[in-house]
């Protein structure tokens, strides 16, 4: 099964709050964005954002220029359905973050829960940070989360790569600068729990 298939198949079947990602409120993630001070006209993409809650967060914090890019045209749909009239401040983009062609440094800031974890070939994290390089802006923030070293070998189905900070911001390199990291326990719906490493990188401007 392709990934799209596999994703599709997963917000068409489930309900956003029974997935074990599901958060009520992006809480973390909000925090880290508001600290790198963000404006209001700040260009922020939620890369692998789906159904998150994260846009409506950032919508009710203010923010007018969002970006939502995912695999998967269905959490999309139930993004915006959920959203309603709100949808239409938000830029949504259905497509593969490894092959998408994105405008050249438009982002102010790059958030990633929980997408590159999947990416378990070396070409495909190369290809996820060409993209990363061409579309944030010299000085812009980039933003990921991956499940940590102690976090889960795979989650829905797929195998995920777990990562300690110096391995997760070595595969971004030398034109991204190291500001923080962070761990967080992500409580599924379920009652599980997930450890998750937050890495915030700053585009170096050269």
């Amino acid at each position: 099964m392709q990934l799209k298939e596999h994703w599709e198949k997963v917000y068409q079947t489930r309900s956003t709050d029974s997935v074990s990602w599901f958060q009520e409120h992006a809480g973390l993630s909000t925090r880290l964005i508001r600290e790198t001070g963000a404006t209001p006209e700040s260009a922020i993409i939620d890369v692998g954002g789906g159904a998150s809650i994260l846009v409506d967060d950032l919508i009710g914090l203010g923010y007018r220029d969002l970006t939502v890019l995912d695999l998967s045209a269905a959490a999309l749909s139930k993004a915006q359905q959920r959203l309603g009239d709100g949808a239409s401040k938000v830029h949504w983009i259905e497509a593969d973050v490894t092959s998408v062609q994105l405008p050249r440094h438009k982002y102010d800031i790059w958030h990633d829960r929980a997408v590159f974890h999947f990416l378990t070939l070396p070409e495909q994290r190369q290809a996820y940070v060409q993209a990363v390089l061409h579309a944030v802006r010299p000085g812009g923030h980039v933003i990921i989360a991956t499940f940590a070293e102690d976090g889960p070998e795979e989650c829905s189905g797929l195998p995920a790569v777990r990562y300690n900070p110096d391995l997760l911001h070595g595969e971004f390199g030398s034109p991204f600068a190291l500001i923080g990291h962070q761990r967080e326990e992500h409580h599924t719906p379920s009652g599980a729990v997930q450890k998750f490493l937050y890495c915030y990188c700053r585009k170096q401007d050269a």
